[in-house]
């Protein structure tokens, strides 16, 4: 094998860094443990899935502008509490979902607004909202659970075909998204935007216009990822959405996103990566790994993330460099 084969190697694996890993840790949980093989235990992983996945689905869009939104666990919180508050007065639930999806834009727009008009680096923007976030729903729910109504597990039970609706909701939204990025002008000016901003300037783009949709878009994915996880377990505690940004990132980052922009996929990379991670935490739950060791794992699959886009960045770089040498 020559140097050029060996770079196209690496260059396959750390693009598929995420496939790779998979298939790793179903084959060694399949191994030490059993009932990790049981069909129904696919069927978990996928709805466990659901809500971290979706949030990862709008991450992916800000990440292809080389930006980040560590927002969208208050986003999630904020979402939950006012719907939560509101089933108080007894709004219906499709009342109730409608204006979460609705808080999650107008978020998504205080954070675009910040980032576009003054000019405000998008990870001190979406720190700051964060915090903000957290302490406006410790606010409404006065550090307490809120109930929200039965529809809400109603819809957690629902499933078409003997596949959950969470499951289905997380299938449209990933399709939804995958479409827009590959078949729509905004999808292929949003590559161009985050592989070099200057120059999509120069091609007429309004970068400040598709900064906004993709931070509303990003948002929006939040208050899903909220209504789905509520149809789940239908109450809102004040750790609701607490550090998911974290997972989201590393689901993306797992599934081809780059930090630095310009590259990334929904499916199968974001989807792959959400899914992987879950994997990891459902095949731990069944060795009885202590729950402690959780945070210490996800911390390590974040590094794992940032390391292979770091590592992949580099060599794209080099072999780019290569190609033009070897051309000119």
């Amino acid at each position: 094998m020559n140097g050029g084969e060996k770079a196209g190697l690496r260059l396959w694996l750390l693009n598929n860094t995420s496939l790779v890993l998979f298939l790793i840790v179903v084959v060694a949980f399949s191994i030490l443990a059993p009932a990790f093989r049981q069909p129904q235990n696919a069927f978990n992983i996928l709805l466990q899935s659901s809500s971290t996945g979706i949030l990862a689905v709008g991450m992916t869009f800000v990440l292809l502008t080389a930006g980040v939104d560590l927002s969208v666990g208050a986003v999630m919180f904020v979402a939950g509490a006012v719907a939560g508050k509101l089933a108080l007065g007894g709004m219906g639930v499709g009342a109730l979902m409608g204006t979460m999806l609705a808080v999650g834009a107008a978020y998504g727009a205080m954070n675009a607004l910040f980032i576009t008009r003054l000019g405000i680096v998008a990870f001190v923007v979406t720190l700051a909202t964060n915090y903000f976030g957290r302490g406006l729903g410790f606010n409404i729910t006065k550090v307490r659970s809120l109930n929200l109504p039965e529809g809400f597990y109603e819809l957690g039970a629902a499933r078409l075909l003997g596949i959950p609706a969470p499951v289905l909701i997380f299938a449209g939204v990933a399709v939804v998204a995958h479409l827009t990025l590959t078949r729509t002008p905004f999808g292929r000016q949003l590559h161009a935007l985050g592989a070099d901003i200057n120059a999509a300037r120069k091609a007429g783009i309004n970068t400040r216009g598709i900064l906004f949709v993709t931070y509303v878009i990003c948002a929006v994915c939040a208050a899903i990822a909220a209504i789905v996880a509520l149809s789940q377990a239908p109450s809102v505690d004040p750790t609701f959405g607490r550090n998911r940004e974290f997972l989201a990132i590393a689901a993306a980052v797992l599934g081809g996103a780059s930090l630095f922009g310009g590259r990334g996929s929904v499916l199968p990379g974001t989807v792959l990566g959400a899914v992987l991670i879950q994997t990891i935490e459902n095949g731990l739950n069944i060795l009885n790994v202590n729950p402690y060791a959780y945070p210490i794992i996800t911390g390590s699959i974040i590094f794992v993330a940032i390391l292979t886009d770091a590592i992949r960045t580099g060599l794209l770089a080099k072999l780019t460099r290569r190609k033009i040498f070897v051309e000119g």
